[in-house]
């Protein structure tokens, strides 16, 4: 009898042991991802990879669950330190402003992918990117297959209207600041229907004079940034341009979908389009 027992508990060591093996097991086997980027952040999430998220940057604030993750510092400066504490298997970074911290993780041996797509095909491929390094190879797939859904959608409502509106994105006042050929919004603008009147500057992102906003007559104004400067109708000489004119000056547009490179740039390219036919004369409804 004494045997028994013996043996008895043998074999609830023994069992909850391999539980507790097979606990340790199962948590090291899940990828530890640290995003650095709030476009990234988006994908990440996009793709289903919640629980694998285990830092990002202070800028991350969508979706919700983004805000509870465990910070690593801001977008320009990243806590190197707080990084390498969380054990990474993988980094997410932008480029450009974040070159000299992605330099420093790769010295330290860190697996740092970096993400800085220019146009939708560039994001699409990234998206797909991401779905494999993360074992989310379909997930990107559809994901990509959405996006391009809602992208058809709307170049098949522009072929419903006849006019071809001039627009003006203006990212910041002082300096005025817009957009040119390269960049996400001039695309989006294309595959809206209408023209960039900033579109020939040398610089995706870059400085307009007044003057030449004003002599390019846009049909459309949108503001990216936040409406805390002088009234656009109180500016000198903007009061002629039609877009003032026409009350089509909009600033209600979440500035994050129309300029983070990630899944809702869908959603603002929507956003952008029901805008730039707003109000004009159109032979269909929007």
């Amino acid at each position: 009898m004494k045997y028994v027992k013996i043996l008895f508990i043998f074999s609830v060591i023994l069992f909850l042991a391999s539980c507790n093996q097979y606990t340790n097991d199962s948590r090291s086997s899940v990828m530890r991802i640290i995003s650095l980027a709030p476009s990234n952040t988006e994908i990440l999430f996009a793709l289903g990879l919640d629980e694998e998220i285990v830092g990002v940057s202070s800028y991350c604030n969508f979706p919700r669950k983004a805000s509870s993750k465990e910070k690593v510092g801001d977008f320009s400066n990243p806590n190197i330190e707080k990084i390498i504490s969380l054990k990474p298997d993988i980094i997410f970074a932008a480029g450009l402003e974040q070159n000299q911290v992605v330099r420093k993780l790769k010295d330290l041996e860190q697996n740092v992918i970096v993400i800085n797509p220019e146009n939708f095909n560039e994001l699409f491929g990234d998206i797909e990117l991401i779905g494999k390094l993360t074992g989310k190879k379909n997930e990107a797939l559809n994901l990509v297959s959405l996006m391009q859904d809602e992208i058809n959608k709307i170049t098949q409502q522009v072929k419903l209207f006849n006019d071809t509106p001039k627009v003006f994105i203006e990212i910041n006042f002082n300096p005025l600041m817009t957009v040119s050929d390269g960049s996400f919004l001039d695309e989006m603008i294309k595959i809206a229907g209408g023209i960039n009147i900033a579109g020939n500057l040398p610089r995706p992102y870059c400085r307009i004079s007044e003057e030449l906003v004003i002599s390019q007559k846009p049909d459309v104004i949108i503001i990216t940034h936040s409406p805390d400067t002088l009234d656009i109708k109180d500016r000198s000489g903007w009061e002629n341009i039609p877009a003032v004119k026409n009350n089509n000056v909009y600033n209600d547009v979440n500035p994050d979908i129309l300029v983070r490179p990630g899944p809702r740039l869908a959603d603002g390219l929507e956003e952008l389009f029901k805008r730039m036919y707003k109000g004009l004369k159109k032979n269909a409804e929007i």
